[in-house]
């Protein structure tokens, strides 16, 4: 069963040694923060990103990567590069909030 909650994007940088992956902090509420490798570098501002709101899979085991351990997957639609588009919770929604 997945489980998708709200996220708040508390950081996001390059990851200098990958062509399409953002390394993003995100809030799922109280003190809980998760970093995320995301595959939308083409399509994404790092600067923009910092304190929107995004879907996460918040119960992935945590994946080590050759950077660092990604633990959850932000939730985006599209055919990838450029044309990749996360889906964002309205501004009401709340970190840490399931998405039904």
């Amino acid at each position: 069963k997945v489980d998708l909650r709200v996220a708040r994007v508390l950081a996001a940088e390059d990851v200098p040694q990958a062509k399409k992956l953002l390394k993003l902090t995100l809030s799922l509420g109280g003190d809980e923060r998760r970093t995320v490798f995301a595959g939308i570098k083409a399509a994404y501002d790092p600067a923009k990103l910092v304190g929107t709101l995004v879907v996460v899979v918040a119960n992935l085991a945590p994946r080590q990567m050759s950077f660092g351990v990604s633990e959850g997957m932000v939730v985006a639609s599209g055919p990838g590069g450029k044309d990749v588009f996360l889906l964002r919770p309205d501004p009401g929604a709340v970190p840490g909030q399931r998405v039904h």
